[in-house]
């Protein structure tokens, strides 16, 4: 008998739900904030219509357990930006002052581990209007062999805008249109930027001089008000002309004073004057006043193109360019080139030889060149020829040919570039000539080839230049994929074959080329070698940290891997315990290849064995350390965040209840949880309610309840709940519960939660309380008291005493909601009493596309003098309303009142409540009760074994 009532207390279940609540996450975008529609049809999930400058809200409801992380993203409304990631983990989405660049389609991906991540997309659509701009064309032509000239004017109106706007053109105040005027056309060209309207005054007449306006509007979509802009056009205008006081090449000597003036010789309106360079904006110190530009001590580098526009939104604007050349000279150097057509890279008696000069100048063509010999004016004559602008040469480059070389050419050779009259100091190169002038041979010290340095440290690259002169060294990146030097350059010259690097890293490890330069030095093909740098860098291991969780006696198996470094081993491996030193793993054998990888093997995980582990990696540079906390501790609980309609209230009562609910995570990953501690505090409160909640074994995927009671309306609570097991206790789980009542009316206050009376009924519904009731009503109808039973508590009610007749009609119709779920439930309390009770309809009115109502739910008849409950499920396709409908039967006693109406997202009870019981407030927080299972048959079943 024993074993019987233990078999029995075993089938008993204890949770609400089995397994099986994990789901993979889903998630719906609705939109919030200064939000403005164009069509009604358009606040839809799809479209967010707003005003620029306003604040854009989305938020991306999400459900799924465990509880969904979210991430935005967006994509632009226009090719050149392509994607944005500024990504946003957070259901909601808030950006301040809205621009247009930010319209474009909006992802919301929401992905909690199970199953696929889920992911919503909205369009935003940012409306504007800017300033509209107004431009004057004009043409002339003959007719009749010239009899006379035809005069037409071109009014061309542009803005930019969204929706596209709708142009309105006046003369004076009256608007003007084809129809009214033959000497007017109104069209729109082709291939224009942004939205253009053309008005065209065709042989002008006198009457056609004016004053014109362009107005705009996009028919005040988000209140985006008309903007315009006017022109008076007169028998004078005319677009603007220009001349300079100055060449349009002006060359001056550094550390003059530079004024250009631009003068204006026609236009009508007076033109605005705008001085601009290039590249870049104009000098520091330079002030630009009207049409004068003045540059104060101008330099070199204010060498540039200078441009004075004029502009009167007449014809096109006038623009005059100055090009402004600051004399200068730098960077002068030589080359030696053997005789070419002998194909030699030696300077051999007999042969030809050319030495070349050449210097960066402004203006380059104004640069002379003279050649000297040992100190001495170079004399032409057959063997020796000075030529300028050889073609295989950079532009003017001067050139020295000695034909037929003889041993008297030898020498030194002095070209000095110079601008004559001008106060800029010359430049000079020397070149030696003589029988040791040899061309350059590039190698690599002995030692050098690799260099190889550690992360963080300086770096000498270093390649050796022999023969005479020593031409400069140029320096590159042989990789393909680097092509850069660290500096951020191509190429870099060296004077002594050294390329220093300042703290280098691991990309900048690869191969460096080093090749002799063709200019200071031989005109011949480049000499060149290769230096390998290595840089060395300390390990980088995984898992940096790790979280062990394994029952209690089981064993765990710990490993550090090496993921990368410089050198690619591990050259040593230490554990430690709590900060203790731990004995050696096994070494790795001889004969195998350098480990990449430490393990520590622990044969039971007890009290004494938990805690932190730590696995230093080194490999001769650094070091790097795995973490792992190994415990037996239970993970923390996942809190169920889908739970219908979790709040539980009445009107009445200052109390609240909240169905807590949350599964356990990995619970099979440590030994089994004993009971839960369960700690609710009352926020900006210290004390807090503590209580222990004991549980039998929990499996993966088991909903537990647990329902808290007493709370305070409206307080919000903060719940902490830690699972405990053999071990102690285990992570911790907080969150935050607040008291909502979403859409609950009970009909209170005056403003009867925003419901309104149908201007489309017979009559109107009345909100009263047995203290306001006239107390000459009809009587066996209508209810004593609201639903709480007491005389203050308000309900609405339709009074179908004379004048109303049979079938008149009473509407109450809801505010607008928006559709943020599936499934809702609308639940309220109705009163039908009265042997002449009409029906009571409720109507789901959908503003998708139009309005439109359908019926959801209805009742007739009389149903005693008693309050009862319904529950009707609904699922809106879009923003919708609802509507309780009170028809009249056939006498006056007929009244019919509703109370404590409830919207709520998620579907409706499955068993419905007791008709002839009102709510109650639940009882003291205890564990969910067991549900009806096949428990019972089965212990019947038992029980006649036993007998």
């Amino acid at each position: 008998m024993e074993l019987t009532c233990l078999l029995l207390l075993a089938l008993i279940p204890f949770h609400c739900q089995g397994q099986g609540v994990y789901a993979p996450a889903q998630a719906q975008i609705v939109h919030a904030g200064q939000a403005c529609v164009v069509k009604e049809d358009n606040i839809s999930e799809r479209v967010y219509t707003i005003r620029e400058g306003d604040t854009l809200v989305l938020q991306c409801l999400v459900t799924g357990h465990p509880r969904p992380q979210v991430r935005w993203t967006k994509t632009a409304g226009s090719a050149s930006d392509k994607f944005q990631e500024t990504s946003v983990f957070n259901e909601t989405l808030r950006i301040e002052r809205i621009a247009r660049t930010q319209g474009g389609r909006y992802y919301c991906k929401a992905e909690n581990g199970v199953g696929v991540p889920a992911i919503k997309s909205i369009r935003v659509d940012v409306q504007y209007l800017d300033e509209p701009m107004l431009t004057v064309h004009q043409t002339v032509s003959d007719v009749r062999g010239n009899f006379y000239q035809e005069k037409t004017v071109f009014l061309r109106c542009t803005v930019n805008s969204n929706p596209p706007a709708r142009f309105i053109w006046k003369r004076g105040s009256d608007t003007l249109s084809h129809s009214q005027d033959n000497g007017v056309d109104i069209y729109e060209p082709l291939y224009t930027q942004g939205e253009t309207k053309v008005l065209k005054l065709k042989n002008l007449r006198p009457q056609d001089y004016a004053s014109y306006t362009c107005q705009v509007s996009v028919r005040n979509v988000c209140g985006i008000p008309d903007k315009a802009v006017t022109f008076q056009l007169t028998n004078t205008t005319a677009p603007p002309a220009l001349k300079l006081s100055v060449n349009e090449t002006l060359v001056v000597n550094p550390g003059e004073n530079v004024t250009v003036q631009c003068l204006l010789t026609g236009g009508d309106p007076l033109p605005q004057l705008q001085w601009s360079h290039g590249p870049g904006p104009l000098p520091l110190g330079a002030l630009a006043q009207g049409g004068t530009l003045s540059i104060p001590s101008v330099q070199a580098r204010d060498s540039g193109y200078y441009n004075c526009t004029a502009t009167n939104n007449v014809g096109n604007p006038a623009k005059k360019t100055v090009n402004l050349l600051v004399r200068s000279m730098k960077n002068a150097t030589f080359q030696i080139t053997p005789d070419v057509i002998k194909e030699s890279e030696n300077i051999q008696l007999g042969q030809d030889l050319k030495l070349s000069c050449h210097v960066d100048a402004v203006p380059q063509e104004k640069v002379t060149y003279q050649w000297f010999k040992n100190g001495k004016p170079a004399r032409m004559s057959k063997r020796l020829l000075v030529t300028r602008n050889d073609p295989e040469l950079p532009a003017v480059t001067s050139s020295l040919e000695l034909i037929d070389l003889h041993f008297s050419d030898y020498g030194t050779y002095l070209c000095v570039a110079s601008f004559p009259g001008a106060p800029v100091p010359d430049l000079s190169v020397e070149v030696n000539i003589s029988s040791e002038t040899v061309p350059p041979t590039i190698s690599v010290p002995k030692g050098r080839a690799v260099v190889t340095v550690r992360e963080g440290s300086p770096a000498e690259l270093q390649c050796e230049v022999r023969g005479k002169p020593r031409p400069p060294v140029l320096w590159s990146r042989v990789d393909k994929e680097a092509a850069l030097l660290p500096s951020g350059l191509p190429l870099e010259e060296t004077s002594d074959g050294k390329l220093r690097l300042e703290r280098v890293s691991r990309d900048m490890s690869g191969t460096y080329r080093c090749q002799t330069a063709r200019y200071n030095g031989f005109n011949v093909r480049p000499r060149e070698a290769q230096v390998q740098l290595n840089v060395q860098f300390p390990p980088e291991v995984e898992p940096s940290s790790q979280d062990v969780r394994q029952a209690l006696g089981r064993p765990v198996l710990l490993r550090c891997s090496l993921l990368r470094g410089s050198p690619q081993r591990i050259a040593s491996a230490v554990w430690r315990f709590k900060g203790q030193l731990l004995p050696p793993p096994p070494a790795v054998p001889v004969a195998a290849e350098a480990p990449d990888h430490s393990e520590l093997r622990l044969d039971a995980v007890t009290r004494d064995s938990s805690g932190s582990y730590e696995c230093s990696v080194s490999n001769d540079v650094g070091s790097a350390t795995c973490v792992f906390q190994v415990s037996a501790k239970a993970y923390s609980p996942e809190f169920y965040f889908d739970t219908p309609n979790p709040t539980r209230s009445h009107k009445l009562s200052k109390n609240y209840s909240y169905v807590l609910q949350w599964t356990q995570r990995e619970p099979d990953a440590v030994d089994p949880v004993l009971n839960y501690r369960l700690s609710v505090r009352q926020l900006n409160q210290h004390n807090a309610m503590v209580k222990a909640i004991p549980v039998r074994r929990v499996e993966k995927g088991q909903l537990l309840e647990y329902i808290l009671t007493d709370l305070r309306v409206p307080h919000s609570y903060e719940v902490r709940l830690t699972p405990y097991t053999t071990f102690g206790a285990g992570d911790m789980a907080s969150r935050i519960i607040h008291y909502t009542e979403h859409n609950t009316c009970h009909f209170e206050d005056e403003k009867i939660c925003g419901y309104t009376q149908d201007l489309t009924d017979n009559f109107d519904w009345t909100r009263q309380n047995a203290l306001t009731q006239n107390p000459k009503r009809s009587p066996n109808t209508g209810p004593p008291t609201d639903i709480s039973g007491t005389p203050e508590g308000y309900y609405m009610f339709i009074e179908t005493s004379r004048p109303r007749e049979l079938g008149d009609r009473a509407r109450l119709v809801s505010p607008l909601y928006n559709a943020s779920a599936k499934f809702y439930c609308v639940s309220f309390f109705y009163h039908m009493y009265g042997k002449h009770i009409g029906s009571l309809n409720l109507l789901v009115r959908s503003r998708n596309k139009g309005a439109l109502d359908m019926h959801a739910w209805s009742l007739s008849g009389n149903k005693g003098n008693v309050w009862q409950q319904a529950h009707v499920p609904i699922n809106p396709s879009g923003p919708f309303q609802i509507i309780f409908e009170g028809v009249r039967g056939s006498g006056y006693l007929g009244d019919i009142a509703i109370d404590d109406v409830t919207l709520k997202k998620g579907e409706c009870p499955r068993k419905q409540m007791d008709p002839n019981k009102v709510v109650v407030m639940p009882g003291s927080g205890a564990p969910c009760q067991p549900r009806p299972q096949l428990w019972g048959p089965m212990a019947i079943f038992l029980l006649a074994l036993q007998r």
